[in-house]
């Protein structure tokens, strides 16, 4: 096993957080149901079976669910070829594989849509392992998506860190004792982040690869070469 970073994917690498807002907007008024855009852009990084329960209450009609989770996916694939990176996201995970550490993707995208986000980064020539939500029996923020991500790349659980940018990632990491740093590119507020736990918030991939030394990161990195000496 080895030292390594996990990384969310929506949000934290690639700018998709509004467009899945607005997707699951129109897709719930589809269905009926009006639900304020900013109640909805705060579940974002659930998946779809708790972002319903979150947003309609699990007393909903549930033969509805599938409807909306498709109208969600049609509405959201017409943006697929504008999606961008965030600012420094490639350099970022260049720069975490560049100290040696494993870098793995913990998104819980489809696998279609995580072949089209893995495009959109263009980073495939250091990361290590992706999930997609094939992977994981629950979606954040229960853990299963980072235990898989674990297991795929050989991460040591007590030697990783995730960067993720909503608080669901900051509550799947800490039922892993994992230290998740906070992005607030993802649109959640960094006293958010910080009150579910995020133990340091940055702006962006590009400000965390600015202070990547001071990071808990480097800390990784630093053990990863103690490990190698041995």
């Amino acid at each position: 096993m080895r030292s390594g970073v996990l990384f969310d994917v929506d949000g934290t690498l690639v700018d998709s957080t509004y467009l899945h807002t607005v997707a699951w907007w129109e897709a719930l008024r589809q269905q009926g149901a009006d639900v304020p855009m900013a109640t909805i852009h705060r579940a974002i990084g659930m998946g779809s079976d708790k972002l319903l329960d979150h947003l309609l209450g699990p007393d909903r009609d549930h033969d509805k669910d599938a409807e909306s989770s498709t109208a969600h996916d049609v509405l959201y694939g017409a943006w697929w070829e504008r999606l961008r990176p965030l600012p420094g996201a490639a350099d970022l995970l260049r720069a975490v594989a560049g100290r040696g550490l494993a870098v793995a993707l913990a998104s819980s995208a489809k696998a279609p849509e995580l072949e089209h986000l893995r495009r959109v980064i263009d980073a495939d020539d250091v990361i290590d392992a992706a999930t997609s939500s094939s992977d994981a029996a629950e979606s954040k923020p229960a853990p299963d998506i980072l235990q898989a991500a674990l297991d795929q790349s050989g991460i040591d659980p007590e030697a990783a860190v995730f960067v993720g940018d909503s608080i669901w990632d900051v509550k799947a990491a800490a039922t892993l004792n994992i230290p998740c740093i906070g992005l607030t590119c993802g649109g959640t507020s960094a006293d958010e982040l910080t009150e579910a736990g995020a133990a340091a918030v940055h702006d962006d991939p590009a400000a965390l690869l600015a202070a990547l030394d001071k990071s808990a990161i480097a800390d990784l990195s630093v053990g990863e070469r103690a490990q190698h000496r041995q």
